[in-house]
């Protein structure tokens, strides 16, 4: 696993994976790569298009403050 993966499963691990879990979701990096980090949730959220759109856009947000790197964060089935 690369460095940079690390950083990302730490950040969300630490910062959005307890709020998630209240829901029921889960998350796990599948890839990162280019910028980007791609996302998988399970649970709860898992099969909803609106909800996902709010966590992917909330957990970018939060993911660029503790790793800057990471441009773009993507939800993957």
């Amino acid at each position: 696993m690369s460095e940079l993966r690390d950083r990302v499963e730490s950040a969300l691990k630490t910062h959005a994976a307890p709020a998630l879990a209240l829901d029921g979701t889960g998350i796990e990096v599948v890839a990162v790569a280019d910028g980007v980090a791609s996302v998988r949730l399970n649970g709860a959220c898992a099969g909803c298009p609106a909800t996902i759109g709010t966590i992917i856009f909330g957990l970018e947000h939060e993911l660029r403050k503790h790793v800057p790197e990471v441009e773009f964060l993507e939800a993957v089935p």
